[in-house]
């Protein structure tokens, strides 16, 4: 799992973000991410500023098949 914590005691975004999440390659997988968010609302506004602000990203991903080369999912070990 990747976790990212960022404070702050003054936020202001220049404009609004753009995010997206991608795992590139090929396999199934399943996965999930996640913001807790203290005094940052889930859509910012831009040019508004944010105080005390707290946010905590947690990333996970797993594959759930055989990639396509044949390795092993679990330790990459090949067939």
């Amino acid at each position: 799992m990747f976790r990212a914590t960022v404070r702050a005691d003054r936020l202001r975004f220049v404009e609004e973000p753009r995010t997206a999440v991608r795992f590139p390659g090929t396999g199934k997988r399943t996965s999930t991410s996640r913001s807790e968010r203290t005094n940052v609302p889930g859509e910012v506004v831009a040019g508004k500023q944010y105080r005390d602000a707290l946010i905590v990203y947690r990333l996970a991903t797993r594959l759930t098949g055989q990639p396509e080369d044949g390795r092993d999912a679990e330790d990459g070990a090949g067939a």
